[in-house]
């Protein structure tokens, strides 16, 4: 009787074992299926959405990304037009801050400052935020202005008509009217380059690797290792703008 009741138990094991195989490969399939459509989960490679960092006490004002940045991508090679710009900040024992940015930094900066009644100074890089809430695309009338579901905020030369409304809206001074094509002109990340997997011109060209660009949702990107090791903040967080790019290190005095 107790092998008969061995052989009977190993039966019904092996029943149930029968039965619920197709639920455990059904979950296991579900799973799977989750971890490629979370971005937080896994390196799915459709899941892109853009974003950069900066770090703020690497940057030494050398303007290689300035310069980088026209000859990428056909920025005027005149005064006060540029898709990326960086500004000194110099700041005084009596707390006044002077801001300066001779040619958008492209030329480096005049070192013969005195040091005396100074406090500190640094670097910062600036261009568009590529913001998540952008008040650019809501103020254009034509639809010109547009995010990418890669979280990257473009202009469609072909529908601009020139108005400057998005100008005034960038709360970020990040845009300009083109002077050639009398529309409107900004940071696009590189977006002919990141889409072939390369980095932006800047990020390429920065000696002290002050730049870092990758994909915001995914553990292989540079930007987690950024995020881990830096306390980050955006520019005008008060705005609600969600700003895309993040910087390291971030002085309270810059605006």
């Amino acid at each position: 009787m107790k092998k008969d009741k061995k052989e009977l138990t190993r039966r019904e094991f092996l029943k149930k074992c029968a039965v619920s195989a197709p639920a455990v490969l059904l979950l296991a399939e579900a799973e799977s299926i989750f971890a490629k459509n979370s971005p937080e989960l896994s390196d799915h490679k459709e899941a892109h959405y853009f974003g950069m960092g900066i770090q703020i006490d690497k940057c030494i004002g050398c303007g290689r990304c300035v310069n980088a940045c026209k000859l990428e991508n056909s920025v005027p090679d005149e005064p006060f037009y540029f898709r990326t710009w960086v500004e000194r900040y110099v700041v005084q024992v009596d707390n006044e801050v002077i801001v300066e940015s001779p040619h958008g930094g492209g030329e480096g900066f005049p070192s013969n400052i005195s040091e005396k009644g100074i406090a500190r100074t640094f670097f910062v890089p600036k261009l568009c935020n590529h913001c998540a809430n952008p008040p650019c695309v809501q103020v254009c009338p034509v639809g010109a202005t547009f995010s990418t579901q890669d979280g990257v905020v473009l202009v469609d030369e072909d529908y601009c008509i020139g108005c400057r409304y998005c100008i005034q809206a960038c709360p970020y001074g990040a845009r300009y009217l083109n002077p050639f094509t009398k529309t409107a002109d900004k940071c696009t990340f590189c977006y002919h380059r990141i889409k072939k997997g390369s980095n932006p011109a800047c990020v390429e060209v920065c000696p002290t690797k002050a730049r870092i660009f990758g994909e915001i949702s995914l553990r292989s990107s540079p930007l987690t290792r950024f995020f881990r090791f830096n306390k980050v903040q955006v520019l005008k967080p008060y705005l609600n703008t969600e700003p895309r790019v993040y910087y390291a290190n971030l002085d309270g005095e810059v605006r």
